[in-house]
């Protein structure tokens, strides 16, 4: 008889795992970078956007900030040009792993949503499924971040009331949340962000696969830079259209007084519509719409330019001529 075959190879010996290995670890490096490429260039008008989301409007006299310019104006006044970069640290720190699970969340999503003709046809509910998914992944990572860079972003909105805390910094806060009120409280607004990034990813990675074809040159197999610049601008705008409400909810119970919401987005949405109507509260939930707007076209360009810049330094370094 002929011998046995002889025993698989140890996972860890498989040449097809570090293949795999390696193309995690190059996803992971790339989304890292196209993350910090977007919060370096969007970080000024999140902080816009926050203050936007948060200020208090006193009925019979003027809003605080007239518009997009007066307010970024106001924040250069009182802090400097420093002033728009406030929280920044918070997320800059989570964008590594957060990309790299946003990613990895998307990849499971085709694993679980895609046949294998949908890429080629297109199939925008199987791809928005996918993108879907990748919010499950994030937001372990995003909600404490966001809880942390959003109060950061209004403590210095006005002048400090007596006995109030200031915080210096991400850490410095994050002690005083913990010591305060706990896990629970620093993961305040978790179901939120999770609604949040869900339905935004829809619109990312739709918008994304249809528009990196549409400027993909015939005989191309991927775009070039205008190209990627264009989908990945135009993919942060339809990212943002859907989720603008449950973000103005979320940053609200992110950076209200411990105890004020006790049913979370709920109560907040309760309070807005209750004191404005309801064409009055939808206007409040999409104040701050157009910095995020302005914000979300540059820094998702950035995102996408610094990912697949990123991905052809690896390309080239492996020798490969595909592109």
């Amino acid at each position: 008889p002929p011998p046995p075959p002889p025993p698989p190879l140890p996972l860890i010996l498989n040449p097809l795992k570090y293949t795999k290995m390696s193309a995690v670890f190059e996803e992971t490096i790339a989304g890292g970078v196209g993350g910090m490429c977007l919060v370096f260039v969007g970080h000024p008008l999140d902080t816009i956007k926050v203050r936007f989301q948060t200020m208090k409007v006193v009925e019979g006299k003027p809003p605080p900030y007239s518009g997009l310019v007066d307010c970024g104006a106001q924040i250069v006044k009182r802090d400097g040009p420093a002033g728009l970069y406030k929280g920044m640290l918070a997320p800059l720190i989570g964008v590594t792993p957060m990309y790299a699970l946003c990613f990895l969340g998307y990849g499971v999503g085709q694993q679980i949503f895609w046949n294998p003709n949908t890429k080629e046809n297109l199939e925008m509910t199987r791809i928005g499924l996918a993108g879907a998914t990748s919010g499950l992944f994030t937001t372990p990572i995003l909600a404490p971040l966001e809880r942390l860079k959003c109060v950061l972003q209004i403590q210095n909105a006005s002048a400090p009331k007596e006995g109030e805390k200031r915080f210096n910094g991400p850490l410095d806060l994050g002690k005083h949340i913990l010591k305060t009120g706990g896990v629970r409280s620093l993961f305040r607004g978790y179901m939120a962000t999770n609604a949040r990034d869900s339905v935004a990813s829809v619109g990312y990675f739709t918008s994304y696969e249809y528009l990196k074809r549409k400027f993909t040159p015939e005989g191309q197999s991927a775009p070039g830079v205008f190209g990627t610049l264009m989908a990945g601008g135009f993919a942060g705008i339809c990212n943002w259209l859907p989720a603008i409400p449950i973000d103005g909810l979320k940053t609200r119970l992110q950076t209200s007084p411990e105890g004020k919401y006790k049913h979370g987005v709920r109560s907040v949405a309760r309070e807005i519509f209750a004191e404005h109507g309801i064409l009055g509260g939808i206007k409040v939930l999409y104040r701050g719409i157009i910095p995020v707007i302005v914000r979300a076209f540059p820094a998702n360009a950035a995102t996408f330019l610094g990912y697949e810049t990123t991905k052809k330094v690896f390309s080239h370094f492996r020798g490969d001529t595909e592109e």
